[in-house]
């Protein structure tokens, strides 16, 4: 049965998500802030608003009187998702679900102080004042972040107490305008970081993908990679946190479950109700469902057999360097003339410094190599450039 599906979020993972659906003979509405977003050049119609102007968000839903709403951003008055699923509108994957993950302070207390798992150690502030005391009770170094906000924006490392102004300057202007208070948390000893992709269903169990790697710069993931390598105790146990965590906020979907490896065991870091962004690795074939037709499988209450990894893979973002506009591509037949590789790129309509555009996939068996795996996937990346 068709579904009309609105799509609050329009940039590369809303994009793959359309396409997904469509497969699947979907009706999608793709909403953003901004005119020619990726995902709208997917769906079958779109709309341009301001997400936190909750009557701007009511007046598009009444319009489109959608079956199911998909959020793919933070940056949205999710408060209003409450009243939606009054009105017999299926969020996903939940109102409560897209309330808490869009705010770090509700996510890390139902994490650490309701369910009990292992964080690192934080507290919060809503001046500067505040944050020194939070950075003596953390201890240095730390981690600041504002507690609306994503792909790092706003998010630094407080080595000296000389970086407290400056961080409280960063976090406090990068996140949404209406969260004054950050996040500070304890620096965690980590060797490694994960994202275990966590899908929970309608009308089965709750299952996992194989874990995924990856490294970040500017609070901002660089190259992920798929397996990854965890100690099987380990993965049992991000499993346990992924799956009490994922239960307590209820709902259907694929959610992105962030994990630290440190020598005394896993940490939970933070997670997304909605494909990752780490996860587009999976759009190398890694899996035999990647994340996305997951997330449209779960999201559409259609059954999902097994999770199944067919082959190693790695991923490498494209960044822009510069602002501009309409950007061009150059490099593209030279990266695709390497072996087992493929590109995305993104079409988004203006570029920045930093801003992801496009990114680069490779893939091999699984017993190979992943460290020259993610190296592949890296030259890849550079021999195309954003211009």
């Amino acid at each position: 049965m068709q579904k009309k599906i609105l799509l609050l979020g329009s940039g590369e993972l809303g994009k793959e998500f359309v396409i997904a659906v469509k497969r699947l003979g979907q009706y999608v509405i793709a909403v953003d802030s901004y005119a020619g977003a990726p995902a709208m050049q997917v769906a079958d119609e779109n709309e341009v608003i301001d997400m936190l102007n909750g009557s701007e968000l009511d007046r598009i839903v009444a319009a489109h009187s959608p079956d199911i709403i998909v959020p793919e951003v933070e940056a949205i008055r999710t408060e209003r998702f409450y009243d939606y699923e009054q009105q017999g509108i299926q969020v996903v994957p939940s109102a409560k679900a897209a309330n808490f993950t869009m705010n770090r302070k509700a996510i890390r207390d139902l994490a650490a102080k309701q369910l009990g798992l292992r964080t690192a150690k934080y507290t919060y502030a809503s001046n500067l004042d505040e944050l020194k005391d939070a950075v003596k009770y953390t201890g240095l170094p730390c981690v600041v972040k504002p507690l609306m906000s994503s792909s790092g924006k706003g998010q630094s490392v407080v080595w000296t107490v000389e970086d407290i102004p400056v961080a409280w300057e960063i976090a406090s202007t990068k996140g949404r305008a209406d969260y004054g208070e950050v996040i500070v948390e304890a620096f965690v000893h980590f060797h490694s970081e994960i994202t275990l992709l966590t899908v929970t269903q309608m009308h089965g169990p709750t299952i996992f993908c194989p874990p995924i790697g990856h490294r970040q710069e500017r609070g901002d993931y660089q190259e992920s990679w798929q397996p990854a390598r965890i100690e099987p105790a380990q993965l049992e146990e991000a499993k346990q946190m992924a799956q009490q965590v994922t239960a307590a906020l209820t709902g259907a979907g694929i959610w992105g479950v962030e994990f630290f490896l440190a020598e005394d065991g896993v940490y939970f870091s933070e997670l997304s109700p909605r494909p990752h962004d780490t996860g587009m690795v999976t759009l190398a074939g890694t899996q035999n469902f990647s994340e996305f037709e997951l997330h449209a499988r779960a999201v559409l209450g259609l059954p999902i057999p097994e999770i199944i990894l067919e082959r190693a893979g790695a991923s490498a973002v494209i960044l822009a360097k510069q602002d501009g506009k309409n950007p061009t591509y150059s490099g593209i037949a030279e990266a695709l003339a390497q072996p087992r590789s493929d590109i995305r790129i993104f079409g988004k309509p203006t570029t920045r410094p930093y801003r992801r555009m496009a990114v680069a996939l490779a893939f091999d068996r699984i017993d190979c190599n992943i460290t020259d795996l993610v190296e592949r996937a890296k030259q890849i990346a550079g021999r195309v450039q954003v211009k």
